[in-house]
Order: structure tokens, then C-alpha cells, then sequence
């Protein structure tokens, strides 16, 4: 019997309660409101009923639970500003007893006096994985997918619910740390060894071993409000927590650079949480995460991370009057390293795959790189060997166009040459379906050029994988001049299958992250050509919130590649096209040097033999006149690297290029990793305000020169006080969660 909307309550004759949260019309099980008042409510009938022993809590869907609904959040403090301005100390009594919702909720049920066991059979996240560690038993299912984790701190909050409080009571605090400030997950087998679990069960008897628990006299009492309870890792002013805590700190601010508050916030909670009883370290934690969710970078984190993600995934650009495609097979032309892994990608999603080559040899080569990444995935427990084999059986290597006959889609993934993918383009249309549409990737060329060679080019699109393939989650599709709705739905149907994050936009010379990226490696050379040291370079765009120094990434591009592209925009644009003190020192490493980047071991790195590690090229820094490390500021350094970014990502803006600010921003992170902090390239200007960037782009023009000239745009947005957001509203006439 049932008397909710998201739950069942089904009492057995042991008196044991089996509440099943399924919620309606939802994929996937999520903390809102509502679910909150329900399990309340549940909470209060367990403890009323007498002939209740205990509760067994678990999930109606392949998966437990993906914690917080985070737009509830937003919604939540939408509500709090406006308090804000009438009275800012309500305003904040507000927000911390919004925050506190669950953590209290939580609370109840592990002092209810009553037994609570969850049993996990899928995925459980975030709140659901807090309230499952409020549970007084926990039992996962033996199953691949049975993950848990506490990944609040990828969206810029932590685990705000309990988690700070209780991990680190069930666990070592070293352990519980690395996986709060990580986010990592947990498979069963590792959540047992870390205590936060009791049991693992077969699938099929998952409930029936949590009920057993409860049969088997399961006290509904936690470790910590027991008498004597001590922490796992010992108290945190003992030799243990002096030789944990100092070093704690001191990874998390090399790994950080201290631009995630809410790392620091884990540290802080549980630190401080240790040393007192578990109501008053809930309060702490309460505290602090009132605190976290006004920070512009949790603001900035949750709206591009977490909302934009799952809308552009969920198709925010398709357009809404052409039908869903089921794509039954698909072709790649093309079996190098960019084929091969878009091949894997799309076999992995369940779709044959035809991966073309102009020989045998070739196109086997390609489908033995994803051979060897089956292999890796079985060895590693992350895939089984059937699976793996079923995934290799939907690739057939073929050098036959005529093969590409009964395809939906054709990839071309051949080499970044005009007249190459002209010829393959011609070839391909020789055989293909009249319907089919034909993509090409590529990370320069211009797509309505390309488009020139088709007969059909209202079926010709562009869709730009990032490498690796099977790592990199972003896809750039490019809509040429004649590019029709259905060839991007088409597009957009084939990237939502192979499960990665799409954005549109429209036709340039290096469409739109190429463009970004290029402002950042050639602020790099800026730099170098000033005198920077090159070291310094590397660790200021680093503390400024990149995951790769812009010298490193120019190795990992190539840098004979580079020169190829500075060279083909001169032949194409003119001599200004580029930088000439760029062109001279990229034309230096190459020519001269024969440093290609990576690929041949030496580039702006040297790469040796491993186990030892890259290192800067020694005589990199004798190609300039070298100014005092001392007088140079490191906050300049960084402030030039996120600008020009910036600046180019409001460029493509004010052209058209990009018309989404959502796509911008997670185009930006998820492309090239643009410090995540910031919520991207244009939440970074909006969360400074348009005037004060404009301002900053001013002082660094007159230093550095015309690139950091800040466009018309950005200027008009200035004098108006406008965001990006507000300017270019994604969601038309709603209102905007920020």
C-alpha cells in the first residue's frame, strides 16, 4: 500500500517497512521539496507505529539515487535574495535553515529509535549516499553498476547534508578527505573496506539482506552517539592528526591553488566537526555550506555544470519540429587515430560502425585501437569480456565505399587537407542514401567550404571530436551556410547516442574552442617573447585554474601542426593574419630546433624515457632575454591568461559564431578544461561585471598590446550593466537560474 507520491510503504509480517522510492515521470530518483516532506512524514509514521521494527530503504529504478535536485537549490535561494534586500540578517537565517533541511531531516531518522538499512542497487550520489551514511545499516548490490560518491565538490559545493561529518567517523580522516575532495566513487568492494558499508549483496537478495539485518537485532543506534566513540583515524590533535592535517592542506593547495572554496570548506568541517559531538560538528557543517552556495563560484559552477550540462545534453538545441532519428548504422572514413576512436565511441553506444580506409591494413589498424582499449577495460574490471566482444563484433573494417550504402550517418575523419577530404567527400556521395548525412571532422577548416564539394550541402554538417575520442566528453557540431535543421537534429541524435555533450555553433576558421584555445597558447608565446620564464609561465596558468600549462599543451597539439595552421591563415588572410614574432618562434622550434612537440619527444618539453618525467626544455629560455622572475606579477600572468580567453569567447559572441552562453561556458570547460571555478569564459565576466572586465582588459591593453582591446560588445554591455545571460537569455522569456 502506498499513500505517496514518490515512495511505497509495504510493511512485512516480521514488522519490517520496505519504502521504495520511485518517483514518477523522473529517470532517475532526485531529492526535491516534495520528497523531502514525504520521507518526513515517513519518518514520524515509523516512530508512531508500534508494530514497525524497522525500515528497509531502497530504490524502484535501476539506479538508487542521483542526489539533489540542484535547480531546487537555486529556486531556494531565488527566494533568499529577495529577502536580501530587505533584510540581509533574515535573509541569511533563511539560507541557513534552507541548507539545513536535510542535514535535520537526517538526523531524525538516525535517532527515530528505530533501525534504518539502505539497500543500494544502483548508482547513489550526493544527498542519497549522505542519507544512506544516516542509515544505521548499509548494504550495496555485487553489481558494475553500483557506484557511490560524494561528488558535490565538481559543481562547486560539498557534501552538505552530513557527509563531512559522518565519513569521517566511519573512516580514516586521510581517506575520507580524498574522497570528498576529489568527488571520486566508490565500488562496493572499496566502500566495505572504508567502512562506510556493512555488507554486499547479490542483487536478488539485496533486500531480503538488508531485512536480516534488522531480524538479526541491528541497533538503531549510530557509533557516534554511543559512549566513548572514538574516530577511526584517532583525534585530531594526536601524532596522527599532526603528521594528517598540515599535509592535507598542503595538497589541496597545490592540487587547488585555493580557487575552490569548497574544498577548503571539507577541510574546515571536518577538521573542526572532529573535535566536537556530532549535532554541534552538523552545525558547523551547516554553517559553512550556508556560506559555500553564496559564493559566486558555486553559483557560477552549479548553472554551467550542472543545469546547462544536463539541458544541452538533453537536447537544448535540437531543433523542436523535426523527429527523433533511430540511427541504425553508421560510417567513418578515415581509420587513423581520430577514426578509430570515434569508431570505438560509437560501437561502445551499440551502433555498427563501418570504418573505411584506402587499405586493409589501415582500416584493421583502427579497429585494433579500440581491441586494445577492450582489453585495458577488462583488465581493469570496467568492462566484462563479453561485452568487450560484443562491442568489437558491431566494427567492420573495409576499404569498399559501397559498404557506406545503407548508413545514416557518415563521419569523415581523414586528414585536415582541402583536397583529400574534397576526394573522399565525392567518393562518399557516390554511394551513400539520398537521406544520409554526411559530418566532417575537422578542427579548422570551415564547414560551408567543405560543403562546396557536396552535391547535397543542406546534408552537410560539421562535428569536431576533441582527442582522445574516447575520453574527451565535448563535441563541437558546425553548421555550415546550407546546413538544414535535420541534419543537425541528425547530428545531435548521434552525439546524444555516443553519450557526450554537444554544442552548436556556427561557421568559422576554428569554429569556436580552437579559437579559444589558439588566444591561450599565443598569450603563451607573448610571454615567452617578453622574457617570462618559461617555468613561470606553465605554474601562473596553472595557479590560474588550467589543468595544462599552455606551453605542455602546445606539445600535446603538435607544433608542427601549429605552424601549419599559422601558415595556412596568412595564405588565406594575409600577412597580419599573424603574429610575425609568433610565426618566427614556432618557425625557430620547428625548423631549426626539430622540436615537433610530443609526438617526437622533444617540443617546449623534453620527454624521456620513462619512469622519468617531462621537463621544460633547458635551453628554451636562452631564445629570449630573460626579465627577473621578481619583478614580474604572478596575478598579471594569470589575469592575461583567463582574459584573453574570455575576450575571445565574447568575440564569437558579438559575430554570431556562438549564440548560446551556455554552450560558451561549457564548451570552454569541458573543450579545454578553462579553469572550472569561474563557470566558464563568460560566467568569468559576468561574475566580475562587465564593466570592471572591460576596466581590466583596458590596463592590460596599454601594457600588452591590441589583443586584450575589448570588443564593442563587452563595452555596450558595460555601459548598460548587462550579463551575458541577461543579454543572450538561453531561456527566452523565463527566468534564469543563476
Amino acid at each position: 500500500m502506498t499513500d505517496y507520491t514518490n515512495f511505497s510503504f509495504e510493511t512485512d509480517a516480521d514488522g519490517i517497512a520496505l519504502i521504495t522510492w520511485d518517483m514518477p515521470d523522473r529517470s532517475m530518483n532526485v531529492f526535491t521539496l516534495e520528497v523531502l516532506e514525504e520521507l518526513d512524514a515517513m519518518t514520524d509514521r515509523v516512530v508512531a507505529a508500534d508494530d514497525i521494527k524497522g525500515v528497509v530503504f531502497t530504490s524502484g529504478k535501476s539506479s538508487f539515487s542521483g542526489g539533489a535536485d540542484l535547480t531546487m537549490i537555486t529556486a531556494m535561494f531565488e527566494t533568499a535574495k529577495k529577502e536580501m534586500a530587505k533584510d540581509p540578517e533574515a535573509a541569511q537565517q533563511i539560507i541557513f535553515d534552507l541548507v539545513g533541511r536535510m542535514t535535520w531531516l537526517y538526523r531524525k531518522i538516525e535517532t527515530c529509535g528505530k533501525p534504518w538499512v539502505s539497500a543500494i542497487n544502483g548508482t547513489c550520489m550526493g544527498g542519497a549516499f549522505e542519507l544512506s551514511l544516516a542509515c544505521h545499516g548499509r548494504v550495496a548490490a555485487d553489481a558494475p553498476s553500483v557506484k557511490m560518491a560524494l561528488p558535490e565538490v565538481k559543481v562547486g559545493i560539498f557534501p552538505g547534508a552530513g557527509g563531512t561529518q559522518r565519513v569521517p567517523r566511519l573512516t580514516n580522516a586521510q581517506d575520507a578527505l580524498q574522497m570528498m575532495t576529489t568527488g571520486q566513487s566508490l565500488d562496493p568492494k572499496r566502500a566495505k573496506a572504508m567502512g562506510l558499508i556493512h555488507e554486499i549483496a547479490e542483487p536478488k537478495k539485496l533486500v531480503e539482506t538488508a531485512k536480516a539485518m534488522i531480524r538479526d537485532g541491528l541497533k538503531p543506534v549510530q557509533p557516534w552517539d554511543e559512549k566513548g566513540f572514538k574516530a577511526p583515524g584517532g583525534p585530531v590533535w594526536s601524532k596522527q592528526g599532526a603528521q594528517l592535517w598540515p599535509a592535507a592542506s598542503a595538497i589541496l593547495r597545490r592540487e587547488t591553488q585555493g580557487n575552490y572554496p569548497a574544498a577548503t570548506a571539507i577541510l574546515k568541517s571536518v577538521f573542526e566537526g572532529l573535535q566536537v559531538p556530532i549535532d554541534l560538528g552538523l552545525r558547523i557543517e551547516q554553517r559553512y555550506f550556508a556560506h559555500i552556495l553564496q559564493t559566486p563560484e558555486a553559483r557560477a559552477m552549479i548553472r554551467s555544470l550542472f543545469i546547462s550540462l544536463q539541458e544541452l545534453n538533453k537536447g537544448a538545441r535540437r531543433p523542436d519540429d523535426v523527429k527523433p532519428t533511430k540511427l541504425r548504422k553508421i560510417g567513418v572514413v578515415g581509420a587513423g587515430f581520430m577514426g578509430a576512436g570515434i569508431a570505438y565511441v560509437t560501437a561502445k553506444a551499440g551502433l555498427p560502425v563501418v570504418l573505411i580506409d584506402r587499405e586493409m591494413a589501415a582500416a584493421e589498424k583502427g579497429k585494433a585501437y579500440s581491441e586494445n582499449l577492450v582489453k585495458k577495460g577488462v583488465q581493469r574490471g570496467k568492462t566484462s569480456k563479453e561485452a568487450g566482444e560484443k562491442l568489437l563484433s558491431l566494427i567492420t573494417p573495409s576499404t569498399d565505399y559501397a559498404d557506406l550504402s545503407d548508413v545514416d550517418l557518415v563521419i569523415e575523419a581523414v586528414f585536415e587537407d582541402r583536397e583529400i577530404k574534397k576526394a573522399v567527400t565525392e567518393a562518399v556521395e557516390a554511394h551513400i542514401r539520398p537521406s544520409c548525412i554526411y559530418a566532417s571532422n575537422t578542427s579548422t577548416l570551415p564547414i560551408s567550404g567543405l560543403a562546396k564539394n557536396s552535391k547535397r550541402a543542406k546534408n552537410f554538417i560539421g562535428i569536431h571530436f576533441f582527442s582522445p575520442v574516447d575520453k574527451m566528453m565535448l563535441t563541437e557540431i558546425i553548421l555550415g551556410r546550407r546546413t538544414s535543421d535535420k541534419a543537425l537534429a541528425v547530428a545531435l541524435d548521434y552525439v546524444a547516442a555516443i553519450r557526450k555533450t554537444p554544442i552548436v555553433v556556427n561557421d568559422t576558421r576554428g569554429f569556436f574552442v580552437n579559437r579559444c584555445v589558439l588566444r591561450y597558447m599565443n598569450e603563451a608565446y607573448n610571454m615567452l617573447i617578453e622574457g617570462v620564464p618559461p617555468a613561470m609561465i606553465e605554474n601562473a596558468a596553472k595557479m590560474a585554474g588550467m589543468p595544462v600549462g599552455p606551453l605542455s599543451l602546445s606539445d600535446e597539439v603538435a607544433i608542427d601542426l601549429n605552424l601549419k595552421i599559422m601558415r595556412a591563415a596568412i595564405a588565406d588572410l594575409g600577412d597580419k593574419a599573424v603574429d610575425p614574432g609568433h610565426l618566427e618562434l614556432i618557425e625557430t622550434m620547428v625548423e631549426k630546433e626539430g622540436r615537433l612537440g610530443r609526438k617526437n619527444g622533444k617540443g617546449f618539453y623534453d620527454y624521456p624515457e620513462k619512469p622519468a618525467k617531462k621537463h621544460l626544455w633547458p635551453q628554451l629560455k636562452t631564445l629570449y632575454p630573460q626579465q627577473d622572475a621578481d619583478a614580474i606579477s604572478i596575478e598579471e600572468l594569470k589575469a592575461r591568461f583567463l582574459v584573453t580567453i574570455a575576450l575571445e569567447a565574447a568575440r564569437t559572441m558579438e559575430e554570431g559564431i556562438v549564440t548560446d552562453p551556455r554552450e560558451a561556458d561549457v564548451g570552454t570547460i569541458l573543450g579545454f578544461g578553462f579553469a572550472p571555478y569561474t563557470g566558464g569564459a563568460l560566467s568569468y565576466i559576468d561574475e566580475m561585471g562587465a564593466a570592471d572586465f572591460v576596466a581590466l582588459c583596458k590596463r592590460l591593453q596599454r601594457k600588452y598590446g591590441k589583443q586584450f582591446k575589448a570588443p564593442k560588445l563587452l563595452v555596450e554591455m558595460a555601459e548598460k550593466g548587462q550579463t551575458f545571460y541577461e543579454r543572450f537569455d538561453p531561456y527566452g522569456s523565463q527566468k534564469v537560474a543563476a
